[in-house]
């Protein structure tokens, strides 16, 4: 959970002298779906998918959102409205890397509407905005902020080979008592499968990321 102490009684009126609902992100899409991966998977989540990337993981499976350029900026407030409308009760805000941008806008009016605001980051740039889950999946070729470490609910680290463990194991050191400790195979390493089960086995502090929205044909 983050919530900058400056923030906290923040108007959602006059931020940054506007109305956030009027404040515009770069849109690649959003939508209902279930959450697939992680400590949350299985649930209700409304994705929003905020484009701009700074780190482009080459496993990605989304880079068509890595130039901001490519897609629209969208109206905070279209975005909400349709989350809202949705029925859900989490929004997860993801990327990209969706920390390139400025959340408190849209992050209040979700709250607004009554939404759990989750993120899904690899901590490249500062937190912002009211946050009820972070989720941190470190990267090597673009190390996380030491200052986003104390608020990380979950950190979910991509396992091809040995060297990503001893990446997971460096990073869990600096991430507070409480955080779920998750590693996940990377889709196209078959092998990293019983690497992983066998660390795991051996190392019971951590459990098993699996992106189950493939295995069910879901975005």
């Amino acid at each position: 959970m983050y919530s900058r102490t400056e923030d906290r009684d923040q108007n959602p009126k006059t931020v940054q002298g506007e109305e956030p609902e009027s404040i515009r992100y770069p849109l690649m899409e959003d939508f209902y779906t279930i959450q697939g991966e992680g400590f949350h998977a299985g649930r209700a989540a409304y994705f929003i998918r905020l484009a701009g990337c700074d780190v482009q993981c080459w496993w990605c499976d989304v880079k068509d959102s890595w130039d901001e350029e490519k897609h629209p900026k969208v109206a905070t407030g279209d975005i909400v409205g349709r989350a809202a409308a949705s029925g859900a009760r989490i929004a997860v805000i993801t990327g990209g890397e969706p920390l390139l941008h400025d959340l408190l806008p849209l992050t209040l009016a979700l709250k607004e509407r009554g939404l759990q605001v989750h993120i899904e980051t690899s901590g490249s740039s500062p937190l912002s905005g009211h946050l009820d889950w972070v989720t941190l999946s470190p990267k090597r070729f673009k190390q996380p902020l030491d200052e986003v470490f104390p608020y990380v609910d979950e950190m979910k680290v991509v396992v091809l080979k040995n060297k990503d463990l001893e990446w997971a194991e460096k990073n869990a050191l600096k991430c507070p008592e409480h955080t779920h400790l998750l590693l996940q195979p990377e889709w196209e390493t078959p092998s990293s499968v019983e690497l992983i089960i066998n660390y795991v086995k051996e190392n019971p502090q951590w459990g098993i990321s699996l992106q189950t929205h493939k295995f069910m044909n879901i975005p």
